[in-house]
């Protein structure tokens, strides 16, 4: 006969009382995270537009700790544990875009019941992404102006900008091994890279000859990946934006639609991409 007694987990050793002990609550402050959804309308959908943003960031904290990292095992010539790493941040972003799918279940009439609610505020303010841009080397000192309210994001920016970014320190790596020109290496690392010829030329010879260049030819690789995901990233935030606003001006004054496909063509590791034609 089959037993219908309830099954106790704690006769197989479970753990089921948690006072004065660690739960997973505890580990978690899910207290913190799940009471920090305050809507300002009385709109369903509010909650979804919260939460995907929001968890949207946690993804992004995420980006940031392996981006970092990845940068400092490039820094110290480790560049197996940076593969890793790299391959991480690309999964992230597929996370990222997965999020869109779920935000796309929201209809123009959904979002407008909530939008006023919003304010000025806008994801073009996310001080995450921008630092995530910084850090990949999309650098723009302009797009410091909207966090100048809040010295402590301000100076977390500035910091990144007086750091070579991941794409930097990519460089470094490749002209160990292939010679690039100084105005490369020495120029002002504030600043976006400009595509250069040396570069390209450099990198394609990775391409030519992987076996002679192992380890540069799967760094490449890795910041292609990553960045194929990225750009993913993008177009499914113009095509979400479009299918749910049109072309209305974005909560934050940006051009909405406009703005984020002018932001579709911006190239993170141009050389990377432009090599593939002289193959």
């Amino acid at each position: 006969m089959t037993d219908h007694t309830p099954y106790d987990p704690a006769q197989d050793g479970a753990q089921m009382s948690f006072d004065g002990r660690m739960s997973y609550t505890d580990y978690l402050s899910l207290d913190a995270i799940l009471t920090a959804q305050h809507p300002r309308s009385d709109a369903h959908d509010e909650m979804l537009f919260i939460i995907q943003h929001q968890t949207s960031e946690l993804w992004m904290r995420l980006a940031i700790h392996e981006i970092d990292a990845a940068r400092g095992m490039l820094e110290a010539g480790d560049l197996r544990k940076a593969f890793k790493m790299l391959a991480r941040v690309a999964r992230i972003f597929e996370q990222l875009n997965n999020a869109w799918d779920v935000l796309r279940t929201m209809t123009p009439s959904d979002y407008t019941r909530f939008r006023p609610a919003l304010g000025q505020s806008s994801g073009f303010q996310s001080w995450q992404y921008r630092l995530i841009e910084f850090m990949l080397g999309n650098r723009n000192s302009a797009m410091l102006q909207p966090h100048s309210h809040r010295e402590d994001l301000t100076e977390r920016l500035r910091s990144e900008l007086s750091r070579p970014s991941l794409y930097d320190v990519a460089l470094r790596q490749l002209n160990a091994a292939i010679p690039l020109p100084d105005g490369v290496l020495s120029r002002d690392i504030a600043t976006p890279h400009v595509p250069s010829p040396e570069v390209r030329e450099a990198w394609t010879a990775v391409y030519r000859d992987p076996d002679a260049h192992w380890e540069l030819y799967e760094l490449a690789e890795k910041l292609v990946d990553f960045e194929d995901y990225f750009r993913r990233w993008r177009f499914n935030h113009v095509t979400t934006v479009e299918r749910v606003i049109g072309f209305k001006r974005g909560t934050g004054g940006t051009g909405g639609v406009s703005y984020l496909r002018r932001m579709l063509d911006v190239e993170l590791f141009p050389e990377l991409w432009h090599l593939r034609t002289e193959l």
